[in-house]
């Protein structure tokens, strides 16, 4: 007998505007920034040095906004909506980064579907997702909106 594991991930049809999602949270370390910048190449002094950091607007190292934006990315997939049956990121629009994002902050994303269309050549279509990125201060650091294409259910 084989077992199969189901998709937990909701199928396109299962997507209605109005349905709105909040991941858990993730604390930004200090591992996660210099991660972040070996992969990246981004050894700007406001992300790796706490001396020069000071002397800036922000009085201290933050996160680079981009690992901000990955880090929302995988907190959008651990709600699990997506998980199995996402086809395809195909589309981040209005991205605004709105505060800083400080080593120590700890940032969870509230989703909310805007728009559905289907895509029948893909087997799937695309979900329109208004994304926001919330700190432990219930500030907002970014947020705009993505687009991904999903898989519809597989017909018997």
């Amino acid at each position: 007998m084989v077992n199969t594991i189901e998709s937990r991930g909701r199928y396109f049809e299962e997507f209605e505007v109005g349905q709105t999602y909040k991941s858990v949270g993730r604390t930004i370390t200090e591992h996660d920034v210099l991660t972040f910048a070996g992969l990246s190449g981004d050894y700007n002094q406001i992300h790796t040095d706490a001396e020069f950091s000071k002397t800036t607007p922000f009085g201290q190292r933050i996160a680079h906004g981009l690992l901000g934006l990955s880090i929302a990315s995988g907190l959008a997939m651990r709600t699990g909506i997506l998980e199995g049956t996402v086809l395809a990121f195909r589309e981040i629009e209005e991205w605004k980064f709105t505060k800083p994002v400080y080593l120590g902050d700890t940032i969870h994303v509230e989703l909310e579907v805007v728009d559905v269309k289907p895509f029948p050549r893909l087997n799937g279509g695309m979900v329109t997702i208004q994304v926001e990125v919330i700190n432990q201060r219930n500030e907002y650091v970014m947020k705009g909106k993505w687009s991904v294409l999903v898989a519809s259910r597989q017909q018997p």
